[in-house]
């Protein structure tokens, strides 16, 4: 008889993964009834940049765990709605700097409570000690695998 052993697996990345999406679906739900025209990805540029203004685009990839092109992709869009403006470097035209634009700025206050609001619809029933175990779980996976 072969013992399964992906149920460990399970616990970490499919219901992490599913958590995730759950959210992610939710907070675009509110993004779209509150007539924002952002993606979840963009919004996490947006939200780097809010805390953070004038990253260039290998430091948000870093920050956002994507790859060169999706960050690309993502500012290109984020320019044609006239959010975000990238800014070539003097000493090296390779480097481009993403700045935030007033109509950007103007959204962080109604998406950063759109997120909030996400989350505490997430965690009801979760108490403070359930949300520190989680943490504390999935930052040594995290650090397992990345040291």
């Amino acid at each position: 008889m072969v013992k399964n052993h992906f149920k460990r697996g399970e616990l970490y990345s499919v219901l992490n993964a599913m958590a995730a999406t759950a959210i992610a679906r939710r907070l675009q739900k509110k993004f779209r009834t509150n007539g924002l025209d952002i993606t979840i990805e963009q919004w996490s540029i947006l939200y780097h940049l809010w805390k953070q203004d004038g990253l260039n685009q290998q430091e948000l990839c870093n920050k956002t765990f994507r790859d060169k092109p999706s960050i690309t992709r993502l500012i290109h869009n984020l320019e044609k709605q006239k959010l975000v403006q990238r800014v070539s470097d003097k000493n090296d035209k390779r480097v481009n700097s993403v700045y935030l634009t007033k109509a950007a700025k103007d959204l962080q206050e109604l998406t950063i409570n759109l997120a909030n609001q996400t989350m505490d619809e997430a965690l009801i029933g979760v108490s403070k000690n359930e949300i520190e175990t989680v943490k504390n779980v999935l930052q040594k996976v995290y650090d397992n695998l990345t040291t």
